[in-house]
């Protein structure tokens, strides 16, 4: 990755940072959609330079990066662009090289946790050709962490009666261009020490690739 453009989120009293962030990338990932290859895969990665892995929480900061290896693929993509409706609200940078002295590198991934007890009821009903109610309601055998955290058993549960899970991990509130449904896009930092080459999702994000820190 020879070639990034920096974007940060304009304080302002008209849209909360948590909406502009949904905005942004939801604008993003329209743009990311247009470059993907056969395979979903794109050839821009994206960095959170603020992102802050703290005791209880992390958090995403203000600031997000888009590199690429070749700086016509960033010219190509043209991020203002697609950006232009939050004009007002987000800063872009023009193409700039990245830096010969770097902190390191960092793995930015979506993970996906399963979250929310009645989306996994809906899921269910979906499933079994249920309404939800009874989905919800109904005694079934479901997987739970153990008491002794080394694990997971088998326990007859509802759905109802499931404890949320304690999440710490940052997201981003979006909406499937797919189905236009909405979701949370989890992400997870990971500092690595080196470059790793790979391909990134219509997110922006991958399982594998590093992405550098400055």
């Amino acid at each position: 990755m020879k070639h990034y453009i920096e974007l940060t989120l304009l304080p302002n009293t008209d849209i909360n940072a948590f909406t502009l962030w949904s905005k942004t990338y939801q604008q993003l990932h329209l743009g990311l959609v247009e470059v993907q290859d056969a395979n979903k895969q794109v050839p821009i990665g994206l960095s959170f330079p603020e992102y802050h892995m703290g005791e209880k929480f992390d958090v995403l900061g203000s600031k997000l990066r888009l590199f690429s290896k070749e700086e016509a693929t960033l010219a190509k993509f043209d991020a203002t662009k697609w950006l232009s409706p939050l004009s007002d609200y987000v800063h872009c940078t023009g193409i700039r090289p990245v830096p010969e002295k770097l902190k390191g590198y960092a793995n930015y991934r979506r993970i996906q946790p399963k979250t929310g007890k009645e989306r996994l009821a809906r899921r269910y009903a979906k499933r079994h050709n249920m309404n939800f109610e009874t989905a919800f309601n109904t005694p079934l055998e479901l997987s739970v962490k153990s008491d002794n955290k080394l694990g997971y058993e088998k326990k007859m549960l509802r759905y109802a009666e499931l404890p949320e899970p304690n999440i710490t991990l940052p997201f981003i509130h979006l909406k499937s261009l797919s189905s236009g449904e909405d979701f949370c896009l989890w992400i997870q930092k990971t500092e690595a020490s080196e470059l790793m080459e790979a391909t990134f999702t219509r997110y922006g994000l991958s399982p594998k690739a590093t992405v550098p820190e400055f």
